[in-house]
Parts: structure tokens; C-alpha cells; sequence
């Protein structure tokens, strides 16, 4: 299994921070007087040596330079050993696009993580560990807490069905939980995720790679969830959620989420954001 993060896009709303550098290399704090900042992308890839995935895959375009310029010290920092695989189109064109041009390393088995996503390294531990006892072809992190409103990745689902709906444009109301921008490939999935990506950004470029993942659901193809507990997270998409990330790197400098257990991995009841589904945790 390989890492895969998605650090290709413009982050417009982050500007000046992204006058130059894509949104998984904004600096969450100060750096020392010796070393880098921390940002995203050093929390994400901390995270996927910490449960032993250390050859990772980036999808780079936008500031793409300022990704190779620090190649070279994330692989140290972190252990790990990074491929970066190039978007030429980001600037103009959606994530579902970049996640298609990593296609070839599907069939590796991926752990995915979206670049502006700051989260413990629980998170991971909470997928390879349903896997592990569901085997499951695409499993998706979902907090299943945090009350929604109409910027989050809502989704819908039940434990016949797995994922039936995964779209912003939902009523929040309806919604099981939110993605929040980790997910577990498994090889099974490669053709069929592979042909869902191509389908939909042909269709339209702008659309996201979760509408990717609605795609190959609305052709029969199973998608599952794991709830991810009340952890601290954040997608960092403006300022006010960089000003959020400083509480959860607090919390995360503190071991919050250190290594949370599950003893029911997978979403197992549709019909409560908060109550089965949570009731299924342990700490």
C-alpha cells in the first residue's frame, strides 16, 4: 500500500498565503530558525509513517515548484519516499481530474488524503483497521459528530448499502455524516474508480472526485463508511478554518486521537448523524 495526498489546487481563498505555494504547504505555525514551517502536508505525511505507509504519491500543479523545493526535506523530516505525479490542468480544471492522473497506483492499494486537511493520525488507524475486519473496496472517513451546514461533503448511507449519496448539494438534514478527505483504496477498486473519474471529469472538469465516487456507486459499485469519533479536524479552505487548525494542532500536540479504537469499524445505522453510529465507538 502507498500514500496518495491531493496538493494540486489553487487555494484561492487562502490568498496571499497561496500567492505561491499550493494549500498543503500553508504554514499552520512558525517555523524555527533552522527548519521548514509545519504545514498539511507535513501532518499527513507523519501520519502515513506513523502506520508504516512511507512511499507516498503527491498530485502537484498549481505552485508544483514549491512542493519539489521541499521534496527533498519532507522525505527526511518524515521517512518517507515521494513520488510527484503532475496536474497540468489544476488551475483551470477540479480534484477529480487529479486523483484520475494517480489512476496507475490504484492497484498498489492508496491511502488517501486530501491535501488541506489537517487530522490525527486516528484517522488512518480507524481505516486500515475496518479493513482489515471488512475488507471493504473503498472505504471513506466520516465524522459523524460535528453538525453540518451546506459547505461540508455530506453523505448518506446504511449498513445494506454502504454509501448511497455523497455530494455538498444535500440537505444537511438528510445527511449521515461529513467525508472528510481521507479515504482507503483497495486494488479491487482500481478499474472501476478509474473509470468512474475518467467518466465524470469528461462530463465536467469541475466536478469533484467524490462525485467520482457517486459515479461508481450509481453503477452498482459499493462504497463504505467508518466513522472517525468526535476527533479534532479541519479542512483548511479560508482563513477562518487556518485559524481552526492552530486548536487542532493543540489538541493533537496534547495526543488527542493517539490511537482510538474501534470495536465496530464500518457505519452500521443510517438514522442518526450522532447516535448509532457513534454509539458504535469505544474510546
Amino acid at each position: 500500500m502507498i500514500g496518495m495526498v491531493l496538493a494540486a489546487g489553487t487555494g484561492r481563498r487562502l490568498r496571499p498565503y497561496t500567492d505561491s505555494l499550493p494549500k498543503a504547504l500553508v504554514p499552520l505555525a512558525p517555523a524555527g530558525p533552522s527548519e521548514a514551517p509545519l504545514t498539511p502536508l507535513d501532518v499527513i505525511l507523519a501520519n502515513f509513517a506513523q502506520v508504516g505507509v512511507t512511499d507516498v504519491a503527491v498530485v502537484v500543479g498549481y505552485a508544483a515548484d514549491a512542493v519539489h523545493a521541499r521534496r527533498d526535506d519532507l522525505e527526511r523530516r518524515h521517512g518517507v519516499t515521494l513520488e510527484l505525479i503532475h496536474n497540468d490542468r489544476a488551475e483551470t480544471w477540479n480534484n477529480c481530474y487529479s486523483l484520475w492522473c494517480a489512476r496507475h497506483l490504484f492497484s498498489q492499494g492508496c491511502l488517501l488524503a486530501n491535501g488541506d486537511t489537517v487530522h490525527p493520525v486516528a484517522v488512518e488507524q480507524a481505516l486500515l483497521e475496518a479493513a482489515r475486519a471488512t475488507s471493504p473496496a473503498l472505504l471513506l472517513a466520516l465524522d459523524t459528530v460535528k453538525p453540518l451546514a451546506e459547505e461540508e461533503m455530506k453523505v448518506v448511507c446504511s449498513a445494506e448499502r454502504g454509501i448511497t449519496r455523497i455530494t455538498k448539494q444535500m440537505d444537511p438534514a438528510l445527511a449521515t455524516g461529513e467525508y472528510i478527505g481521507v479515504s482507503l483504496i483497495d486494488p479491487a477498486a482500481a478499474q472501476a474508480l478509474s473509470s468512474a473519474l475518467e467518466a465524470t471529469w469528461r462530463k465536467d472538469p469541475h466536478l469533484y472526485y467524490e462525485d467520482g465516487y457517486q459515479a461508481a456507486i450509481d453503477d452498482g459499485f459499493r462504497v463504505d463508511g467508518t466513522p472517525i469519533g468526535d476527533l479534532p479536524w479541519v479542512e483548511i479552505d479560508d482563513h477562518a478554518d487556518l485559524a481552526r487548525s492552530a486548536r487542532v494542532l493543540q489538541a493533537l500536540a496534547a495526543g488527542v486521537g493517539d490511537d482510538v479504537r474501534r470495536t465496530r469499524p464500518t457505519v452500521t445505522d443510517p438514522t442518526s448523524a450522532t447516535g448509532g453510529l457513534a454509539a458504535g465507538l469505544e474510546p
